[in-house]
């Protein structure tokens, strides 16, 4: 019989003696610090019982605790509730940080459990700075929960494969000659990468190890006279044998990696601390000086080559008339009565699924109506499926993988009659969207600097919302990636011409509705200008955003504007691939305001 989440936390109690610790720290992570893992690494899941995909779980000799963001506060509160597990709400200021928890919790010479092959370079050297401070040590125990976790799933095993030069528009060779010259550049003999889309990218390989996201368990090294992939044997077929070995790619096994560094002989190793774990970066040989900074891998591959954009271009067309299709469905069906959260998300698939190229969802589709939509990152199950009906609002976060590229969109759609506080709290978020989409700035900028502009309209009200504004996207790769993003943290990264990055403000009303509007915006130049080049977003994606929530009068001349030609481009680009009906019904979703 399957264990209670008690009784997990009881049996990981019991091998703190041994170690010795009095706490252990669970993250959400795999060895490569990805956001989504496959489920042989669902640790913080397995242990906690909390489905979302952010969050840290701190066990306690007689007290637990699971750190999360405003996107799964009303998700984990009810998840958490029949566990012994606090809930502690990150940003708020009553919410003490982990680390003070630990130190309000613990007595000096106690020592905190971590695995360190879940936590990276940064995170240890900073968890154990904060710690010393308080006379607490931090121990690297191992996987402990890989001792109490019975039937735990298998490591992934399914094959790589190979992604077609027509779609990568940079061939393996080519870029890892780009990486070899960055590197000599900065007089650096290797470079270590861990993060499984930066590995995809150079190899153009793809795979699909973790849920929505196409990449493939492995680590890679280069060095100026070799190319190492580190894989498990069974995920090599002679096809992808034969093409690794075509473009100068060994091939390790992947159990390997940490003897093969311990011999690594080379001068100095590149590793990004923060995305290498610290098992790894233990493991390299000492007479070998590691450089830790960002890998060259991470800002090439978010500045799209021309067969990229070409490529998303089509992408966004193709998933454009799957959601006109199934937007014009959805209207003509809710009425009925027969509709739920999870039949629609079924129905959209569906539309998606025709489409050429498609190769399935990039995130599990968020539908939220009514007060789900509340709920950041609500995910509709048997048990919390609701019908909808012709009123309020649906909140439908969706996207989809397609060979040659990656999408992500939300539309809040008015299902019939609104609130007069819906309306207001609609047209407030179209307003910092279309705010941001008309942004121009000088070469330079980082979208940090931007990110007030998609909220200063809520801001007036005092409102807010604590997700970012934007981030990048993979090209058919992970659906969240950077450097790149729009949101109130500093990130160093400027906004370069080639870049993609969702606009997505939103606003969260607990018990009552949510609403988020998110396009995908192509940073583009628009040339030179006072002192330097100046850019600007192309808005990429095309679908109608739903009028029937709008308040005119609250929209400026410039911001009505903006949506009416955003409204005629995705006519113009739609319209000639739809029958009669659908074209009849899009003229009318995207008809002037």
């Amino acid at each position: 019989m399957e264990q209670k989440i008690n009784e997990r936390i009881h049996a990981l109690r019991m091998l703190f003696k041994p170690q010795p610790i009095s706490a252990f720290i669970i993250p959400s992570t795999d060895p490569h610090l990805s956001e989504y893992v496959a489920p042989h690494w669902e640790t913080r899941k397995w242990i906690s019982g909390f489905t979302g995909s952010a969050g840290t779980v701190v066990i306690l000799s007689d007290k637990a605790g699971l750190w999360t963001d405003s996107r799964y506060f009303l998700q984990a509160a009810d998840e958490l509730k029949d566990t012994e597990i606090t809930l502690y709400k990150e940003m708020l200021p009553e919410t003490p940080t982990l680390i003070e928890y630990l130190c309000q919790n613990l007595q000096p010479d106690e020592k905190v459990g971590i695995d360190g092959n879940m936590f990276s370079v940064s995170q240890v050297e900073q968890l154990s700075q904060l710690l010393k401070k308080h006379q607490i040590e931090l121990e690297i125990t191992g996987d402990l929960i890989g001792k109490i976790w019975l039937n735990r799933p298998p490591m992934p095993d399914a094959p790589a494969f190979i992604y077609d030069l027509k779609y990568a528009g940079r061939s393996c060779k080519e870029k890892i000659e780009t990486i070899r010259k960055n590197l000599e550049e900065k007089e650096v003999e290797g470079l270590f990468l861990s993060a499984l889309d930066e590995i995809a990218w150079t190899l153009n390989l793809r795979g699909s190890d973790v849920h929505c996201n196409p990449v493939i368990i492995s680590y890679l090294l280069i060095t100026k006279n070799n190319v190492v992939l580190f894989i498990s044997p069974e995920k090599v077929t002679k096809e992808v044998h034969d093409y690794l070995k075509s473009q100068d790619v060994d091939i390790q096994p992947y159990a390997d990696v940490e003897d093969y560094l311990r011999k690594l002989n080379i001068k100095n190793l590149l590793l990004d601390p923060t995305k290498t774990n610290y098992a790894i970066y233990s493991a390299v040989n000492p007479s070998c000086r590691i450089i830790a900074g960002t890998s060259p891998v991470s800002l090439l591959k978010a500045v799209r080559n021309e067969q990229e954009i070409a490529g998303t271009h089509a992408a966004m067309k193709r998933d454009g008339i799957a959601l006109v299709r199934f937007l014009k469905w959805l209207e003509e069906a809710v009425p009925t009565g027969q509709e739920t959260e999870l039949s629609i998300d079924r129905k959209l698939h569906e539309y998606r699924a025709a489409q050429a190229l498609y190769m399935g969802e990039s995130f599990d589709t968020i539908a939220g109506y009514k007060e789900h939509a509340a709920i950041v990152h609500y995910s509709a199950t048997p048990e919390t499926n609701i019908p909808l009906q012709p009123k309020g609002f649906l909140l439908l976060d969706s996207g989809a993988q397609y060979l040659d590229g990656t999408t992500d969109i939300t539309r809040t759609i008015a299902l019939g009659e609104l609130t007069d506080e819906e309306k207001e709290d609609y047209t407030l978020i179209l307003k910092g969207h279309i705010a941001l989409a008309m942004a121009r700035f000088p070469l330079g900028t980082r979208g940090t600097q931007l990110d007030v502009l998609a909220r200063m309209p809520i801001w007036q009200k005092r409102m807010n919302f604590l997700h970012g504004t934007g981030h990048g996207v993979g090209h058919f790769l992970s659906v969240h990636e950077g450097p790149q993003s729009i949101r109130m943290n500093e990130n160093p990264t400027p906004l370069l011409p080639g870049m993609i990055v969702s606009n997505e403000p939103g606003v969260y009303k607990a018990g009552s509705h949510g609403i988020r509007i998110e396009n995908l915006q192509l940073v583009c130049s628009i040339g030179r200008g006072m002192f330097e080049e100046y850019l600007e977003f192309e808005t990429i994606t095309l679908c109608p955003i739903c009028k029937k929530g709008i308040i005119k009068d609250m929209l400026t001349e410039e911001e009505i504007t903006w949506l009416n030609s955003y409204h005629e481009k995705v006519y113009e680009t739609l319209s000639p691939h739809l029958d009669g009906e659908e074209k009849a019904w899009l003229k009318a979703a995207t008809s002037a305001l």
